[in-house]
């Protein structure tokens, strides 16, 4: 959902400004950075700031900051062992980092002055498409072009013309589950949040608002959890 948010309104202006600089002319009122875009690039700074900040003093002691780290890691540990064994270890980095951004991308948008990137189809759309290309390339490496095509044939051959249709709608159907269910729920609570507190401002939306940070949390688990279950698939042995 884009907003005409104060942010990124400044953003823009500041942007068209250095343009101007080099003699560059934009036409008024045009944003040139959408709004989501530029609240993903705002996630993106505050987490890689706070990993940064966070994981340099790391000791055999932990602190109370590194404890939630640890069991922020051991979290994704325990999710992609479960689906793949030891061998999904490998992924935790990008389904951690996934999680994350898609974490808090469902909650900045509670925050005044901000919207949830998440909210904008164009966002979730991106990430269910590189999951969509990430889990293809692992299943390709892992059995090879011939061996992976294969897996889409079913378990007997004299099924495959009946198997193949089936599987390609099924994987194509993934991308597109994915970035509707994140987008259709995050937008729809930023909406009834807005529509609240614009009747009700200030305590009528508060119960709403510590509903949605459950429920953002959860569409984020949900999103890595399908995403380790079609990396678990794409690699499996059993094929």
């Amino acid at each position: 959902m884009e907003h005409n948010l104060l942010l990124v309104e400044f953003v823009n202006n500041l942007l068209k400004k250095v343009l101007g600089l080099f003699n560059i002319s934009v036409q008024s009122g045009k944003e040139l950075i959408p709004s989501h875009v530029v609240m993903a690039l705002i996630v993106m700074f505050v987490v890689i700031l706070f990993f940064k900040l966070t994981v340099k003093d790391l000791s055999l002691i932990p602190g109370k900051m590194q404890s939630v780290l640890e069991y922020l890691y051991k979290a994704f540990r325990t999710m992609v062992e479960d689906y793949m064994g030891k061998e999904g270890r490998k992924f935790i980095p990008v389904i951690g980092t996934l999680g994350i951004f898609i974490g808090v991308s469902n909650l900045i948008g509670l925050m005044p002055e901000f919207g949830s990137p998440t909210a904008n189809l164009n966002v979730t759309v991106g990430c269910a498409l590189f999951v969509f290309l990430y889990y293809h390339y692992h299943g390709i490496k892992k059995h090879g072009l011939f061996g992976y095509l294969k897996t889409f044939t079913g378990p007997i051959w004299w099924l495959a013309i009946l198997f193949i249709p089936i599987e390609i709608i099924s994987h194509f159907a993934r991308p597109l589950s994915l970035s509707i269910r994140l987008f259709g729920n995050i937008f729809g609570e930023d909406m009834v949040i807005i529509i609240i507190a614009s009747l009700v401002p200030y305590l009528a939306p508060m119960p709403l608002m510590a509903l949605a940070i459950i429920t953002s949390l959860l569409q984020a688990y949900i999103f890595i959890m399908l995403t380790t279950i079609y990396l678990a698939g794409a690699i499996s042995s059993e094929h």
